[in-house]
Parts: C-alpha cells; sequence; structure tokens
C-alpha cells in the first residue's frame, strides 16, 4: 500500500524499545491504541504488505493519518499504559467494553466513623471499599434492599453524636439502627457494616455463626426483644444464602470462571463470581469491535479491561481458553492483588470445566436474547420514525430529533434544557442545558426563555458553519449539527417564539417543528390551528412522549442542581413579606444568599421592589 511522506518520516524514527502506539485519523481522533516490546518492529509491520491482514486490520491502515508513540520501562507498563489509554479514548478500532463508562459499584464509606453505603460508577481512591462492577443498576439497588433489611445501615446525612432527642422513621421501621441516638455505639455499628461487607464477598460462616452465638447468648440473659431481632437477622441471611448454589468445599479458592459467546462482531462474556465455595452471583458483558479477531484475543483483551475496573481480584480465574499475553497478565493480576499470586487456569476436567461449560451456555443464550431485544428495539425505532415522517409530512426518517423544555420554580433559576435523539434513541453526549438570563423579575416568561435558548442554539450552530474550514477547530456535535425535527414542550405560543428564530436564522424552511401539548398529546404545526392527533398506540405517539418526558426529566434535573446553588431551599422561603417576585430579585442581584447574608441593609434596600423595612427584616432572618 502507499504510504504518506508524513508517514514514512515517523516509521523512520519509531524506537526499538517497549510502548505504546496512537494512530489518528485525519480528523486527529484517536482510532487505535495498541503495545509492543519493540515499537518499531510492531508499527511497521502494520504497514507491510496487506495481504495478510485482515479486513479490520486494513480498514484501520487506510484510516491512519498520524502515529504518536510513548516509551515506557517494561512490557508490564507499557500494557497498563494501553489500558488506561483504551478506558480514556475508546477508539474505534480497539475491542472494548460496552458501555463501560456505566456500570455501578457497590461502596462502602469505610473512611468515615459512621460508614454509609451507597452505589457509583466511579471507583476512587479515598479510603471507601467498593464491590463491583455490575451490570444492572437496578440490580445494585434491589440487592441493597434487601441487605438493609439484614444490615440498617444509615442513609440520612445527620452529624452522628449519638445524642440526638429522637430517631427517624427509619429506625422504628427497623431499617436503622439509629446510632444518632446512641441506640448502637460506633463500634457495633462498624461491626455491622464490616458484616455486611463480608455477605457481598460470599464469606457468611463466621457471620452465622457469631449472629447465633449472640443470639443464645441474648435469650441466655432474657433480653427477649434482642434476641428476636437476632432471630430475625440470621433468618433473613439464611433465605439468602440457600439460594446461593455451592459448587465446591468452603476451603476451595475464590474463583471467578468466565466464558464467552460470539456472533456478528460482537461477543457476550458470561462470569460467574464463586466465593466460599458458593456461587454467590454472575454478570455478563457485552464487547464491541471483535470482528476479524481470533478468540483468545478477544478474551484477553476482556480480562485486561474487566479486571482494571473490578474492585476485588480472586486468586483464581477460570477460561475458557489460554490466552494471549497470559504471563504478562498474571504478573498485573498479581500487582493489583497487592503481590498475591493469582492463577490463570483453563480446566481440562471436572466440576471446574462443567462450570467453564455452563457459563459458557449463559454467555451464549444471553447474546441470542439481547439480540432478539435489541432487533425488537430497531425494529421499533423504524417504525416510529417511519410513522412520524408520514404523519409529520416530513421528506426523510427524523434521524436526529431535538427536544427543548424550560424548568424553573416561580420564575428563580430557570434551566433550558436540550435532549437529542439519534435513530429514535437518546444520544445523552449531546445533551444541553442553558441558564437563561433573559426572563424579567416578577410572573415567569417561559416564551421569552424558549426563544433565548433556540437562538442561543442556532448562535452555536452559525458559528460552527463560519469556522468549519478553518483546519483544527473541534466541532461540538451538539450545535454543529441541524436537527431533522424539532419537538416544543408546548402548544401554540411556544411554536410561535420558535418559529420565529428559526426565520431569523433562515431555517424555517430548512428545520421543521413541532409542538406537543401536555393535556391531549396534541401536535401542532407552525401557522395551522389544528392539531394532529397521532394514534393512540403508535409507535410514532411512544417516541414523541418519551423524547418529551426525556427533555422534562433532564431539565428538572439541571434546574434542582441550580436552585440548590442558589440556596433556594433556604432561609428566604420563609421569610415574611419575602415572595416570589423579591426573592427572584434578591437572588439575580446578588446571586446567592451566602452573598445576600454579606449585603448591608442598605444595598438589600437598593435592589428594585425592596425597600428599608424588608431589608431589615431579611437581614434579622439571616444572621
Amino acid at each position: 500500500m502507499e504510504v504518506s511522506e508524513k508517514l514514512q518520516g515517523i516509521l523512520a524514527t519509531l524506537p526499538t524499545k517497549p510502548g505504546c502506539y496512537i494512530y489518528r485519523n485525519a480528523e486527529g481522533t484517536i482510532i487505535y491504541v495498541g503495545k509492543a516490546i519493540n515499537l518499531k518492529n510492531r508499527v511497521r509491520s502494520y504497514f507491510h504488505s496487506d495481504s495478510s491482514h485482515d479486513n479490520k486490520t486494513r480498514r484501520l491502515v487506510r484510516d491512519i493519518a498520524d502515529i504518536e508513540w510513548i516509551v515506557v520501562g517494561s512490557e508490564l507498563e507499557a500494557l497498563i499504559l494501553e489500558m488506561n489509554l483504551i478506558k480514556k479514548h475508546r477508539p474505534k478500532y480497539n475491542i472494548r467494553l460496552k458501555d463501560d463508562k456505566r456500570y455501578p459499584y457497590i461502596k462502602i464509606h469505610w473512611n468515615e466513623p459512621f460508614p454509609k453505603v451507597t452505589v457509583t460508577r466511579q471507583m476512587v481512591d479515598d479510603g471507601s471499599r467498593f464491590f463491583g462492577p455490575y451490570t444492572s443498576a437496578w440490580a445494585v439497588y434491589q440487592t441493597l434492599e434487601v441487605l438493609r433489611k439484614i444490615f440498617p445501615y444509615l442513609t440520612c446525612d445527620r452529624e452522628i453524636t449519638g445524642n440526638d432527642p429522637r430517631a427517624c422513621l427509619y429506625y422504628d421501621i427497623k431499617l436503622c439502627t439509629a446510632p444518632c441516638i446512641g441506640a448502637i455505639n460506633q463500634q457495633g455499628y462498624r461491626q455491622m457494616i464490616s458484616d455486611l461487607m463480608e455477605f457481598l464477598s460470599g464469606h457468611s460462616e463466621g457471620i452465622i455463626k457469631r449472629v447465633q452465638d449472640d443470639m443464645q447468648k441474648a435469650s441466655d440473659e432474657m433480653r427477649f426483644e434482642k434476641a428476636a431481632a437476632l432471630r430475625d437477622q440470621l433468618k433473613a441471611m439464611q433465605t439468602i444464602i440457600e439460594r446461593q448454589k455451592i459448587v465446591f468445599g468452603s476451603d476451595y479458592k475464590d474463583s471467578d470462571v468466565i466464558a464467552m459467546a460470539r456472533e456478528d462482531g460482537e461477543a457476550c462474556v458470561q462470569i460467574f463470581f464463586i466465593r466460599g465455595g458458593k456461587l454467590i452471583g454472575r454478570e455478563y458483558f457485552i464487547l464491541e469491535g471483535t470482528e476479524d479477531t481470533s478468540d483468545n484475543q478477544v478474551m484477553a483483551e476482556f480480562v485486561k479491561q474487566f479486571y482494571t475496573e473490578a474492585a476485588n481480584i480472586p486468586e483464581q480465574v477460570m477460561l475458557p481458553q489460554e490466552i494471549e499475553e497470559r504471563n504478562i497478565i498474571s504478573q498485573w493480576l498479581r500487582s493489583k492483588r497487592g503481590g498475591k499470586k493469582v492463577e490463570l487456569s483453563v480446566p481440562k476436567d471436572g466440576q471446574p470445566k462443567d462450570l467453564v461449560e455452563l457459563a459458557a451456555e449463559n454467555a451464549s443464550e444471553t447474546l441470542q436474547a439481547l439480540r432478539a431485544q435489541w432487533q425488537a428495539d430497531a425494529h421499533r425505532q423504524e417504525t416510529a420514525l417511519s410513522e412520524l415522517q408520514t404523519a409529520l409530512k416530513l421528506s426523510a426518517p427524523p434521524n436526529r430529533i431535538e427536544c427543548y423544555d424550560v424548568s424553573h420554580t416561580q420564575g428563580v433559576a430557570t434551566i433550558g434544557a436540550m435532549v437529542v435523539f439519534e435513530q429514535g434513541v437518546p444520544a445523552k453526549n449531546l445533551y444541553r442545558k442553558f441558564n437563561i438570563e433573559s426572563t424579567s423579575i416578577g410572573a415567569p416568561d417561559d416564551f421569552a426563555s424558549m426563544e433565548e435558548m433556540l437562538a442561543r442554539r442556532f448562535k452555536r450552530w452559525k458559528s460552527s458553519q463560519e469556522t468549519e474550514a478553518n483546519v483544527g477547530s473541534k466541532k461540538d456535535a451538539s450545535f454543529s449539527f441541524l436537527p431533522d425535527l424539532i419537538i416544543i414542550d408546548g402548544g401554540k405560543g411556544q411554536l410561535s417564539r420558535v418559529v420565529k428564530v428559526l426565520e431569523e436564522f433562515e431555517l424555517f424552511e430548512k428545520v421543521p417543528v413541532v409542538g406537543l401539548a401536555k393535556q391531549e398529546e396534541e401536535i401542532f404545526f407552525p401557522h395551522n390551528s389544528t392539531p394532529l392527533l397521532l394514534p393512540r398506540h403508535s409507535q410514532g405517539l411512544y417516541l414523541v412522549q418519551r423524547i418529551r418526558d426525556e427533555a422534562h426529566r433532564f431539565g428538572i434535573t439541571a434546574h434542582r442542581k441550580k436552585r440548590s446553588k442558589l440556596g433556594l431551599a433556604s432561609q428566604l422561603d420563609s421569610i415574611p413579606g419575602i415572595g416570589p417576585a423579591r426573592r427572584k430579585a434578591l437572588l439575580k442581584h446578588f446571586g446567592s444568599v451566602d452573598k445576600i447574608k454579606e449585603a448591608s441593609i442598605e444595598e438589600i434596600a437598593a435592589v428594585k421592589g425592596l425597600n428599608a423595612p424588608a431589608a431589615e427584616s431579611i437581614k434579622a432572618h439571616l444572621e
């Protein structure tokens, strides 16, 4: 193949040391990250005769416009750097975990005196303990709902002193141990959280034995209420344990069993988690970009990416076949496990081999079910877009739909929300929010807010077109493309303001826009007083409703954050004589409650709509 002069120059200067190489396309986007013991030999091999390359590699090489490299000290360092770069940039041609940024963890705030239990999507080295990742946030919350009945951990934000006069409702319904009133001391509370962590880790025998002993002791001392509570806790734990299948003796190594199914460029990997000889859980993960890649390469990439994210690494990982770079991956896993050995094994017979085969069977069934679901979803989306094209008389299916909504509280902390759906599914990376500044003090003006938001959106579009010719200029995909359809959450009034903006930017003939009224789900068109009612059970209506609801959800969430930042849920709400108009004027003038506290009576009285008596009342209530 013909190699550009620029690339020839780079290839001639490559070092012969270990490191990572990064390929970029003509737009400067990273499209592949790899590692090598010898950078020069590895990178140059891509540009030899492509007859030995698979289709994926040939496509990759054709897209390469620039090459970077990073030299490191060892093969292990190259492995770690490669994984971090793939996670950060998610290159098009690398095998990668699908939606890996969204996987949730259970977080135990062990660094706090009275640890809470939460769900997070990031592991941070702050002294907390983590469990996961899990593929389903819903499943995580369900797990915690059960565990909280056994280990009633704190969920409030009280400062725990043990001297509060009364506990909250959760104590009464046995979902909190109430350290706030001293019903349990710090040592006892931390022991309970430690038990919860052991339970999550699958090591429950010691906990069961201790609770049984405590129950017997409480009974012997005639503390029957305490004994009954321990009996209920024991019963709940045993119910969960009974669901966990015993596969080995309790002295067997803690293990992860991994297997895979593949079809059409995607792979489903199933993991069984075996702890204390019991199968305590299982998860599946989808890998993208696996076409033209061998099974052992795909499995190696999964092991690297999963254990980069995994909160816990077991003594043993059982695999369906040998993997590439087994020795260096074992070395890396050992370093992640604090120097303790991690065995990568391929079972040849017996129960371990049966477990790997069972995991493979589960992976195959999961992938088939997911593909059927994806195909059904794609069909529904195609149907919905086709129905909208017909009903709204569009020239083509609306593959990019934008929806706008305005959220505020009595005109304060106004936020404009923009959501984008592509091919009938939300493109959350393209969502944007607007801090609305144009509304005047007093009654809220949703029409003006909508006009401001759309004007700013299309001003950004126009700016992107003017700078398009600039080489290296970075586009914001939220604004640099025109939508195929705009949906406004509102009726004729809102719609007229949007039409005004489109006409100002000479886009009215190019960008279709409709308004969706809430009561009857009527669709309004510009310059037409007759609304359209889509069939009640049509896919088109469901999609429009979903987009509208998503815009409302996104707007409300952003508004609440802004409202909290401004301090609206503060003392201002309870000051006599300070209604919505005055409150809005104060916050607009000073920016936050803290700034109002710092202001003098004279400065407050000078705000439009305020006077000296009102200013004195405000200062008195805020001090």
